[in-house]
């Protein structure tokens, strides 16, 4: 088993999601994050001081600033890895800096809580069970 970590677009979320549920990937965990890359501008206010906006100019200085992304957890098995990368970057790749990042770590176990499950069973898609 791997996760798959991604740091994306705010703005590209929705989408990724709806293209990983396409791929067969509906399982994730995504939280709300601030960082950088080894860019030194935060592009929001770079675009404000384009648009003339005197806030957005006088912010920016000569230091980075933290921008706001998505950060995806993705667990699957190890024949899917390559699934969910090829899509992550299918989505969010637009050629500019603050595309994002997707690291790959191996997952040493894991148990589905309602069923007992482990090991892979515990993270392949299973059919929705209906209840009364």
């Amino acid at each position: 088993m791997k996760e798959v970590l991604a740091i994306i677009r705010i703005n590209k979320m929705n989408e990724t999601k709806r293209a990983l549920a396409d791929a067969g990937i509906g399982s994730l965990t995504a939280r709300k994050v601030i960082g950088r890359g080894k860019g030194k501008v935060d592009y929001l206010l770079l675009h404000g001081a384009e648009e003339g906006y005197e806030e957005a100019i006088n912010q920016l200085g000569p230091g980075p600033k933290l921008i706001p992304k998505r950060m995806l957890n993705i667990i699957v098995t190890d024949d899917k890895v390559q699934t969910v990368v090829d899509t992550i970057i299918k989505v969010n790749q637009t050629g500019a800096p603050g595309d994002g990042k997707i690291f790959i770590e191996s997952v040493l176990d894991s148990v589905r809580v309602r069923t007992g499950e482990s090991g892979d069973d515990a993270v392949t898609e299973e059919e929705a069970v209906a209840t009364k």
